[in-house]
């Protein structure tokens, strides 16, 4: 018989303090990443291009992750909205290197999409994701 785990949200003190949203929601074993640009603990965009805002944004997500025990091997699926596809596709290789440093050889199922703007006028990436945290990893924050 399952049984039922109320959600609960995971907000890392490394990331900016959310006001109205979670940096994500664990829900038994399953954690929803929200959606990460790349702010940085000053509530500013990192300037340097794609490849800079990737590897702050995909450093967010991975923060959220580790709050909650998880691991980037837990990651069962990313969706990362771009508002600009050539340029990430131009920026690929670099892209994967940052992927490979951060996360490993691991990749889970992942989906590109282009997109007009995001949250922060100056953003050009949003990361979301889900991961699903084996019981001895996974760390359930206190609900407050």
């Amino acid at each position: 018989m399952a049984t039922f785990s109320a959600p609960v949200p995971v907000n890392p003190p490394s990331l900016p303090k959310p006001s109205g949203y979670s940096h994500g929601t664990l829900c038994g074993n399953t954690l929803h990443l929200g959606g990460q640009t790349a702010l940085d603990q000053d509530m500013k965009i990192v300037p340097g291009g794609i490849v800079a805002q990737f590897r702050q944004a995909f450093g967010n997500v991975l923060a959220t992750l580790a709050e909650a025990g998880g691991i980037p091997e837990d990651l069962v699926s990313i969706t990362i909205y771009l508002t600009d596809i050539p340029d990430y596709q131009a920026h690929g290789k670099e892209i994967g290197e940052v992927w490979r440093e951060l996360a490993g050889p691991v990749y889970p199922a992942m989906a590109g999409i282009g997109t007009t703007a995001l949250w922060q006028p100056e953003a050009m990436i949003e990361i979301v994701g889900v991961a699903v945290i084996p019981d001895e990893r996974l760390i359930r924050p206190a609900q407050s």
